[in-house]
């Protein structure tokens, strides 16, 4: 699966499915139609494609893209803007160019270099107009990309509640699951995106989603109005449920570094003998 999501509220724009016979980057191609105008799209490390990336920014208007660079990133520099942040020109394979239709020999792109915490990053993006995109933003935005994971998570434990598979067995009732499961997390979604959408000191990413599902649940199994014109009252109470659902303020100085987490198991634990003693 590959996704298309807004982090600021974690709507998912689109998504695209396949087998296993099907790469991400084939996925990732068929995303570009949905792809709004005015856009800048944070990709993952493993979507470096000059010619995803090329046909990413040309299908649209301004449709931007930006993704870390590889360590071993063969580049030009044209122009250096500043000590750490420059245009550079990247060359494109033979064979991209045999697979993508209208990629040029070359492509600009801009190299951005950052620190944070005292470890260094670089980014690659195709912002390359350093008045309409300073230094600083470039530098603050890419740290956004993480909100997609944090969608995935919603999805995923909150909820399918953390189950390993889907309940079907067919292949086509997997993709009507999963199609349920991904407008299911948007019908919630919106409803916390309405819920705050006359409070712009409130933004929906800052309200729990798993409180707003299980309350979202609760007030449609309980809740029978008496005729339909008292909907909207019952619905502004709902929305006035779900903003006291707010998560507690981030932690500046809060840091947990990345690790693979351990299966859980559904048996007991063998004791070393030293902990018998």
């Amino acid at each position: 699966m590959c996704s298309l999501m807004e982090t600021s509220s974690h709507l998912l724009l689109a998504s695209e499915f396949d087998g296993r016979d099907v790469g991400e980057m084939s996925l990732a191609e068929r995303l570009i139609p949905s792809v709004p105008d005015n856009s800048l799209t944070l990709f993952d490390r493993g979507y470096y494609s000059l010619g995803l990336l090329h046909l990413w920014m040309t299908k649209g208007v301004n449709t931007h893209w930006m993704l870390p660079a590889r360590k071993d990133l063969q580049y030009i520099v044209k122009h250096q803007l500043r000590e750490h942040d420059a245009v550079v020109t990247l060359k494109t394979s033979p064979q991209a160019r045999k697979k993508f239709d209208g990629l040029p020999e070359t492509i600009e792109a801009r190299l951005t270099r950052y620190k944070v915490d005292g470890k260094s990053y670089r980014v690659l993006s195709s912002m390359v107009d350093a008045m309409q995109f300073p230094y600083e933003e470039i530098a603050d935005v890419y740290v956004q990309r993480w909100e997609i994971e944090l969608g995935f998570r919603e999805m995923k434990q909150t909820l399918h509640q953390a189950k390993l598979t889907l309940r079907s067995k067919k292949s086509e009732m997997v993709r009507q699951e999963l199609w349920g499961l991904l407008l299911a997390y948007n019908l919630i979604r919106v409803m916390m995106l309405d819920a705050v959408k006359d409070m712009p000191e409130l933004s929906p990413s800052r309200l729990s989603f798993g409180l707003c599902m299980r309350h979202i649940i609760v007030f449609f199994l309980t809740t029978i109005p008496d005729t339909v014109t008292k909907l909207p009252v019952h619905y502004e109470y709902l929305m006035e449920s779900l903003r006291m659902m707010k998560l507690p303020d981030k932690r500046p100085d809060r840091y947990y570094p990345r690790v693979v987490r351990k299966r859980p198991t559904k048996y007991p634990t063998k004791k070393k003998a030293s902990q018998l003693n």
